[in-house]
């Protein structure tokens, strides 16, 4: 088993000192250290890193391009340093608190964008740092705490082997949308008119997709479906282009017919759409998730 390298934050700091001021006599005089020593220091650094990270231009130490790398990340390790300090004496820090949240791809973007808008109304500022991508890839992260909060439409599975905890945060129906002209003729005889309607779905293995599914069987519909499309932004693309009919979580129906001038044909109350915040506390304490749990019950009532 190998045996890990622990970074010395010390060498970190006199190599960050000497980058910043330009000179090992500059830095010394400022961390009042011998020139030896902190040469020294730093020439540690250089062999656990296995790099050089300074090179001599006449009188002025120029970074490598390892010695760049290196004080970037120093730069952001030194800042958080202060951060924290700030934080547990109960000053404001800096800068805005950074929120991180992992986004499932399935999940409607207007949907996550109403979600989160709270965050950024938070009392002392917050920067949000969204992505989206696959659920395992995104509670790989949670896990790692690389992220604070995952958006989904559906709890964390069953037998996953990550430590979290899904809090459902609200459901709501679905109406369809279509162009102007097709939306007209399909309005009057829903969800009837679904039958042999070319239909742009959500992917197969999709919370959305399975009731989706579920409800049109039940009602012996089947639509001409045309395509099957993750992201939910280029499925109301594709409506927008008269392409087919398309699914959108009701809470944001006016939105959806606005931003991609479509028109709302009929509405059930039998496909649910539903919407988690799973988190790696068992309670939720973080003020930003607090925001968001807060703005979807308004948004869902």
């Amino acid at each position: 088993m190998s045996i890990p390298v622990w970074l010395n934050y010390h060498h970190l700091l006199y190599f960050h000192a000497t980058a910043r001021e330009g000179s090992m006599t500059a830095a010394a005089k400022k961390l009042r250290l011998a020139q030896p020593t902190l040469s020294g220091q730093i020439k540690q650094l250089e062999d656990m890193l296995g790099e050089p990270l300074f090179e001599r231009r006449g009188r002025r130490l120029e970074l490598t391009d390892a010695g760049r790398t290196v004080y970037h990340y120093a730069d952001e390790i030194f800042g958080l340093g202060q951060e924290l300090l700030q934080a547990v004496r109960g000053r404001p820090a800096g800068r805005p608190q950074r929120f991180a949240v992992g986004v499932a791809d399935t999940l409607p973007k207007l949907v996550v964008c109403r979600l989160l808008a709270p965050v950024l109304d938070l009392e002392g500022g917050a920067r949000l740092d969204v992505r989206d991508g696959d659920i395992p890839s995104l509670l790989t992260e949670l896990a790692a705490h690389r992220l604070d909060l995952v958006l989904s439409d559906a709890p964390v599975p069953s037998g996953s082997g990550i430590r979290a905890y899904s809090h459902a945060i609200g459901d709501c129906g679905v109406t369809f949308f279509a162009r102007p002209e097709v939306a007209a003729a399909l309005e009057g005889e829903f969800p009837r008119s679904l039958d042999r309607t070319r239909m742009l779905l959500p992917v197969q293995g999709s919370a959305l997709r399975r009731a989706l599914d579920e409800w049109l069987d039940r009602l012996h519909l089947v639509p001409e479906i045309v395509a099957e499309i993750a992201d939910s932004g280029l499925m109301k693309a594709f409506g927008q282009a008269g392409l087919g009919v398309f699914a959108a979580p009701s809470a944001v129906a006016a939105e959806v017919a606005r931003q991609y001038e479509v028109v709302p044909f009929g509405t059930t109350q039998d496909v649910r759409e539903r919407f988690w915040a799973i988190s790696a506390e068992r309670r939720i304490r973080h003020p930003a998730v607090t925001a968001v749990v807060d703005g979807a019950r308004r948004l869902f009532t």
